[in-house]
C-alpha cells in the first residue's frame, strides 16, 4: 500500500497545536456556546434553570460536568424544531434520522454550521490519505441521512472530484469504480463487503482496482474487518466517526499513518467519558460512554450529548488532539444474554477467524420458556458446499464464541448471499423475543 502520510505543512495549525493552546480555545468557545444555548434555545434555558446552573459558572473546562446531559429522547420530545437556537429562517438545511422506531430526530444547520462541517470533513479526508485532485466515490446515502451530503461537501472543499453515487445499485457501483478509477471510497464497512462480493461476481480483481483508501463509518467495525478489506483491495481502510445530533460524519477521524484510533477534532467538539449507569465523569483511559458538547454550532448546539457509544479517550499521536478508541459497541446495542454482555462486533471478530465463512452475519434472539437463546446466521464462502464442511465451520464458530465471548450460541451456516445485505447501516440484531 502507498504511503499516504500528509505533509505537515498541509495540516491546519490547530492539528499540531499544544494541549494548552487547544484547551484555551475550547474554553473560550465553550463559554460562548453555553451562553448561546441559554439565551436562544428555550429548551436549554429551561433545562439549565431546572439544574440550577448558569453559563457564567463555567470557570474551567471541567465545570462542564455541572451542566445537564442531553439525550436522543430530548430531540424526540421537542420534535421537530423545539431545540433549535436560531429562527427557522436562519437554517439552510435540515437533516434527520429515518424515524423507523418512532418520531425522527431532526437537526438543522446555519450557513456557518455547513461551512465548519465541510472544513472538518475535508480535514478528515486529508487525514485519511486523500488529497486535492483525487476522485472520490461517495457511496454514503444522500437525503436526510447526514453521510452523503456531509461527505460530498467536505470532499469538494478539499478539492476532490466527487462521484455522488449514493447507496444501492451495487452492480453499477462496481462498474463505475472500474471505469472511473477513483482513488477514495466513502461507504459503510458492511456495504463495502457487498461491493467486494460484486467485484468477485463480475470476475474483477479487487486488488487491481484504483482504490488507495477507504473511509468507513456510520457503524462499528473491527480491526479484523479492516484487515479483511485491506488485504482484499490492497488499500488503506480507515475509520471516520460522527453522528447527526452532534454534526454528522467528521467529528473524529483515524489518521492513515497510524491507524490507532480516531483523533477527535477538539477545536469543535469537547469529549467526555462517563459511566453509562451513574453518569460520573471517568478519567482518560477508562472505558465508558462518549459524551460531546459542541463548541461552534449555531443552529443546534448540543450540551453534553450522550452518544451511547462505548470507547475510551487516549492521548494524541499523529495529531495533538486526543484520540478515541475504535467504537466497540453501543450501550443500547448491547445484548445481555444469560447475564453476559455481548456486542455484535465480538461475534464479527470470531467469524473472521473461521476459514470458509464470509463476514456477513445476523444475530437472532429468541426465548424458550424463561431462557434467552442466540442464533448466529452466517454465510459460507462459495467453495464451502459440502454439508460436513459447513457443520465443521458452524462447530468451530460456536466454539470460538463460547471460548472468547462466554455464551453458548447456535450457528446456522447459510448459502452465499443467504444473509440479508445492507446498502447502508447493517442490521446486525433481530430480536424475536416476546415483548414483555
Amino acid at each position: 500500500m502507498e504511503d499516504l502520510t500528509p505533509n505537515p505543512k498541509d495540516l491546519d495549525p490547530i492539528e499540531t497545536a499544544s494541549r494548552d493552546e487547544i484547551e484555551a480555545l475550547q474554553f473560550h468557545r465553550m463559554k460562548r456556546s453555553l451562553k448561546h444555548a441559554y439565551e436562544n434555545s428555550p429548551f436549554y434555558r429551561k433545562r439549565f434553570i431546572e439544574q440550577d446552573v448558569h453559563p457564567e459558572e463555567l470557570k474551567s473546562l471541567k465545570d462542564i460536568a455541572k451542566f445537564p446531559f442531553t439525550t436522543k429522547q430530548d430531540l424526540r420530545d421537542t420534535y421537530p424544531f423545539g431545540m433549535f437556537a436560531v429562527p427557522q429562517s436562519k437554517l439552510v438545511r435540515i437533516h434527520g434520522s429515518s424515524g423507523t422506531t418512532g418520531k425522527p430526530t431532526v437537526v438543522g444547520y446555519t450557513a456557518a454550521d455547513i461551512d465548519h462541517w465541510a472544513n472538518l470533513i475535508a480535514r478528515s479526508i486529508r487525514a485519511a490519505g486523500g488529497r486535492p485532485g483525487d476522485m472520490l466515490h461517495n457511496a454514503y446515502g444522500y437525503g436526510l441521512f447526514t453521510g452523503g451530503l456531509g461527505a460530498h461537501y467536505g470532499a469538494e472543499r478539499l478539492g476532490c472530484t466527487v462521484i455522488p453515487i449514493s447507496g444501492g445499485m451495487t452492480e453499477r457501483q462496481v462498474t463505475l469504480m472500474h471505469d472511473f478509477k477513483p482513488q477514495i471510497i466513502m461507504v459503510t464497512p458492511s456495504y463495502m463487503l457487498s461491493i467486494l462480493d460484486e467485484f468477485r461476481r463480475q470476475g474483477l480483481d479487487p486488488r487491481a482496482s484504483s482504490l488507495k483508501v477507504g473511509i468507513f463509518g456510520a457503524e462499528p467495525w473491527t480491526n479484523a474487518m479492516r484487515q479483511e478489506i485491506e488485504e482484499a483491495f490492497d488499500m488503506h481502510a480507515v475509520d471516520i466517526y460522527g453522528l447527526s445530533e452532534v454534526m454528522g460524519p467528521g467529528v473524529a477521524q483515524e489518521c492513515v499513518e497510524t491507524k490507532d484510533g480516531l483523533h477527535i477534532w477538539e477545536d469543535h467538539f469537547y469529549p467526555e467519558i462517563i459511566d453509562p449507569v451513574t453518569g460520573e465523569v471517568l478519567p482518560d483511559g477508562e472505558l465508558g460512554e462518549l459524551v460531546f458538547t459542541t463548541l461552534t454550532k449555531e443552529g443546534l448546539p448540543m450540551v453534553r450529548y450522550r452518544t451511547r457509544d462505548l470507547t475510551r479517550l487516549l492521548p494524541g499521536t499523529a495529531r495533538s488532539m486526543r484520540r478515541m478508541e475504535k467504537i466497540t459497541g453501543r450501550s443500547d446495542d448491547m445484548i445481555i444474554l444469560r447475564g453476559v454482555n455481548v456486542f455484535p462486533t465480538q461475534i464479527e471478530e470470531q467469524i473472521l477467524k473461521c476459514k470458509g465463512l464470509a463476514p456477513h452475519f445476523q444475530i437472532e434472539l429468541t426465548r424458550s420458556g424463561r431462557m434467552d437463546n442466540m442464533t448466529v446466521h452466517v454465510e459460507c464462502t462459495a467453495d464451502l458446499s459440502a454439508e460436513d464442511a459447513r457443520a465443521f465451520s458452524a462447530k468451530e464458530l460456536a466454539h470460538h464464541i463460547k471460548s472468547v465471548v462466554g455464551v453458548t450460541t447456535r450457528v446456522l451456516v447459510c448459502d452465499p448471499r443467504g444473509v440479508p445485505r445492507s446498502e447502508g447501516k447493517a442490521k446486525r440484531v433481530v430480536d424475536n423475543r416476546p415483548k414483555e
